[in-house]
């Protein structure tokens, strides 16, 4: 969440960075420096208090040492006043605190200064393509068409077991997911990204601290009986190992790559644009998590951009890269650029991959701090990316390689499919 130091001091400026995301703040933002200034009121009285009370118990013992109990005992009716308005002060302050968190909660991230404003996707700014669209064969079928005639991905059974949204992949469909998986998990820990695996359930507390809540609670399966949610992506529980860590500035850059399903309740989705693989309720993912040092974090975003071009260029599709407008912006981000693959067949761009830089965003709901070189605690920069997707990717190989013969397998996954052709 935004600090509230920093809320104080560019109260303007944070007003005028989440217009671009259409948002008038002005109401929170004053309702949120007023609380705020009322809970260091009851703060500084409470340690008025407190102050006093102190010293009036070192009298009482000074007192009854000198054998002036009547006095000490005057002064002990004082003490037992000061310790119940110290006590209705506490519970006003946890009140103010707890409220004051609430309406933080409610704020998302100021938008990065090359963000523009904007409203929907269409928005959004395209600042980079590379790779040539294929020209397919007649009769060039979509991906779900190709996965019932090559028998690879069971959409129907999917259903039977789960319900819309669970495929089933099958033969050298699962191989080649499988296959893709490895790819890029090895091309991330060829980066420098240290690979982990992590839970696929997480408590409210991870939920609240990398932002899916209370956002995007509508979005998540919650597993009620044990208070769990299931991920929505790994970002989740690999920024939270961090939570209330103090790192050291000389461990940045911190980095991390893993392999999860994903689960995503996509309520409300339907049409065209979401059949096949294009829109699932679970889907496999490799994400890239970094800890970074404030000053370097747009570096470091600027790299794993340039990671993801070299893999897609590996995988020979045609791809852009989009900078979100504040419209499309997530609640968490600063800045995000939306990595998009041209599926051919179905005439339109997939999203495959976000990578995003939260600033402190995160960091400050995460509590994940490093000591700077004077020894004071400051906030650490997080950000992550798909490295990559699947279900889009996967879509986009299937569509973009087909044949007349069946659908090629992309020269730098056949060592890890084992096969150079679904036919």
């Amino acid at each position: 969440m935004l600090q509230i130091q920093t809320i104080r001091d560019n109260q303007e400026d944070i007003i005028l960075a989440l217009g671009k995301r259409n948002i008038d703040a002005q109401p929170l933002i004053e309702k949120v420096l007023q609380l705020d200034e009322n809970r260091r009121a009851a703060q500084t009285s409470l340690d008025n208090i407190l102050a006093e009370s102190n010293k009036i118990s070192k009298e009482i013992g000074v007192l009854y040492k000198t054998g002036k109990a009547q006095e000490a005992n005057s002064l002990k009716e004082q003490t037992v006043k000061l310790k119940e308005e110290s006590k209705k002060l506490g519970e006003d302050l946890n009140l103010a605190e707890e409220e004051l968190q609430t309406l933080l909660y409610q704020l998302p991230n100021a938008p990065h200064a090359s963000v523009k404003k904007g409203s929907t996707e269409e928005d959004n700014e395209e600042i980079f393509s590379e790779g040539d669209i294929p020209k397919l064969v007649e009769g060039a079928l979509p991906h779900w068409e190709l996965a019932k005639k090559y028998d690879i991905i069971d959409f129907e059974l999917g259903v039977k077991i789960a319900g819309a949204g669970f495929p089933v992949y099958k033969g050298k469909g699962a191989r080649l997911q499988r296959a893709l998986i490895a790819y890029f998990l090895d091309k991330n820990t060829e980066a420098g990204y240290t690979e982990i695996q992590v839970p696929h359930l997480v408590n409210e507390l991870s939920g609240y601290g990398t932002g899916q809540l209370p956002d995007k609670e509508g979005q998540m399966y919650h597993v009620t009986a044990d208070d769990l949610y299931l991920i929505p992506t790994a970002e989740v529980p690999v920024t939270n190992i961090f939570r209330d860590v103090i790192v050291n500035e000389s461990d940045f850059p911190i980095t991390y790559t893993g392999y999860t399903p994903c689960f995503r309740r996509e309520a409300g989705s339907y049409g065209a644009h979401v059949r096949g693989l294009n829109r699932l309720h679970q889907f496999d993912k490799v994400e890239i998590v970094r800890v970074e040092h404030p000053s370097k974090s747009y570096d470091a975003l600027d790299g794993m951009v340039e990671h993801i071009k070299n893999i897609l260029r590996e995988l020979k599709l045609p791809y852009r890269i989009l900078r979100l407008c504040g419209g499309d912006l997530g609640f968490t981000a600063a800045l995000t650029f939306d990595f998009e693959v041209f599926s051919t067949a179905q005439d339109r761009w997939l999203e495959i991959s976000s990578v995003s830089n939260f600033e402190t965003y995160q960091a400050n709901r995460l509590k994940l701090r490093f000591k700077d070189e004077s020894g004071k605690n400051q906030l650490a920069h997080t950000l992550n990316g798909s490295s990559l997707a699947l279900p889009r990717v996967l879509a986009g190989i299937l569509e973009n390689y087909q044949t007349a013969d069946g659908i090629k397998i992309p020269d730098v996954l056949v060592p890890y499919c084992g096969f150079d052709m679904i036919d």
